[in-house]
């Protein structure tokens, strides 16, 4: 009953984060754009504008997991809603816009997202204390096989107020004695195999155990199968990657405006980037690279050149090392943090080479390289390749292989045009996070040069 009443208190909480960014914006409404559209609303009018932004808030706040106090640091809470807030009051404006049938002042609503941004800002103060004093840290057990990093990678992430490591054994221990797991109340299964993993799931389910599991290829397959019922038996049915014909054509059309749009709405930053690249070195603008597509078809990206002429003059291809890496030009440092390098690609989906949404296209010499050790990697290729997608809106540039492999898996699973446009909004945050331009350790020419202990095991 206690945790009952803690989760009614826990969403009536992140339901006044609702009232709290919508405040300002009603006021602002009321205030001046109610009186100066062409036909003034009266009540049920004004209340359907209010829901309307309601709902771009709550949507966005949704993709940007505004509401996840529980994994979020303050900062990220407050920027997740003040970015959800944004593009709120921007959708709103163009509504406000047609309704008056003529360019309105936008200084009322600058005004609003000010004042959202410091309610948001007090209210994931509030809500940060409020939640770790309902869920204090659960004691918590991890079991380890090939992969070994757990206890480091909850700390990375300063998760240690939520989940209190109180031991870490490897599964030939637990299976041993399984009741190591009684005096706990969440489990972490870090790279254990399929069949040991499921006695103790078993285990963990009888007794009532919370389970954190990092999955392997098979099971991120196995997400993506169909329930069927054949011989009067249920059945998972899996297979490739077979999206409906709706969905094919539909997405072709997306990509084709989206391209269209950006192209138009970006040609002045083009010219002014290709004009500071051309003045900064006397170097090309561009950067054409040949990349894997669907079915392993080649062709060759496009780029803002964000490296040295000849950074790879030896002929050994290399993923970047980030901060590290003196073949990035300081022009290249700027347009590869706000991701301006990516542009170019626009032409590439225009062309039909690339999508919008879709796994990252691998140079085939590097995927060579990984799968060498993981031959599903090849399972990529299923899909068109994307200038963005799971791995880099969860990911980072640095993210191991077989842990990208499986976020491109797990988007390939689930195909569907509802699911690209929010990974579209998702990947406007990533622009927020420097943490994702990360690059690989100094002096590494692939990303498969890691510790074995770090690296996930091939197979499913």
């Amino acid at each position: 009953m206690r945790s009952l009443f803690n989760e009614i208190g826990l969403r009536l909480l992140k339901s006044s984060n609702l009232l709290f960014v919508s405040a300002p914006f009603i006021v602002s409404w009321y205030l001046y754009y109610a009186s100066r559209i062409s036909s003034p609303f009266y009540f049920w009018g004004n209340l359907v504008v209010f829901v309307l932004f309601m709902l771009l808030y709550f949507y966005f706040a949704r993709t940007y997991d505004a509401f996840f106090i529980s994994h979020n640091t303050i900062g990220e809470i407050v920027t997740s809603q003040s970015l959800s807030a944004f593009l709120a009051d921007t959708a709103m404006y163009f509504v406000i816009i047609l309704l008056s049938k003529r360019l309105v002042n936008p200084l009322p609503l600058m005004a609003a997202f000010a004042v959202q941004f410091a309610l948001s800002a007090f209210w994931s103060l509030i809500a940060n204390l409020v939640y770790y004093r309902i869920y204090p840290a659960k004691k918590t057990l991890i079991i380890n096989d090939v992969r070994r990093d757990m206890d480091g990678i909850i700390r990375k992430y300063h998760m240690e107020r939520k989940f209190d490591i109180s031991k870490s054994v490897s599964v030939e221990e637990c299976l041993n004695d399984l009741s190591v797991i009684d005096d706990v109340e969440v489990v972490f299964l870090s790279g254990v195999h399929t069949h040991e993993r499921n006695i103790i799931l078993k285990y963990c389910m009888y007794n009532d155990k919370l389970v954190y599991m990092i999955p392997r290829v098979g099971d991120v397959i196995m997400s993506g199968a169909q329930q069927v019922h054949l011989f009067h038996l249920p059945m998972l049915r899996t297979g490739g990657y077979r999206p409906n014909p709706e969905y094919v054509i539909t997405k072709r059309l997306f990509d084709i405006i989206a391209s269209v749009l950006g192209l138009i709405v970006l040609s002045p930053l083009f010219l002014v980037v290709a004009i500071v690249i051309k003045a900064s070195d006397k170097g090309p603008v561009f950067y054409r690279q040949e990349r894997l597509t669907k079915d392993g078809k080649r062709f060759m990206i496009h780029k803002f050149r964000s490296m040295r002429a000849d950074a790879e003059k030896d002929g050994i291809p290399r993923l970047s090392s980030g901060v590290y890496d003196d073949r990035i030009t300081p022009v290249g440092r700027f347009i590869r943090r706000c991701r301006i390098d990516e542009l170019p690609q626009l032409f590439d989906i225009l062309t039909g080479n690339l999508s919008v949404v879709g796994p990252r296209p691998e140079r085939p010499e590097i995927a060579e390289e990984y799968m060498k050790e993981m031959p599903e990697f090849q399972l990529r290729l299923q899909a068109k390749a994307g200038l963005t997608g799971y791995a880099q809106i969860y990911g980072k540039y640095n993210t191991t292989p077989y842990d990208k492999l499986q976020l491109d898996l797990m988007y390939i699973a689930h195909p569907s045009l509802a699911e690209d446009i929010r990974i579209c909004f998702a990947t406007i945050r990533i622009l927020f996070k420097p943490s994702s331009t990360e690059g690989v350790a100094p002096g590494q020419t692939t990303a498969l040069e890691k510790d074995e202990e770090d690296m996930p095991q091939p197979g499913v």
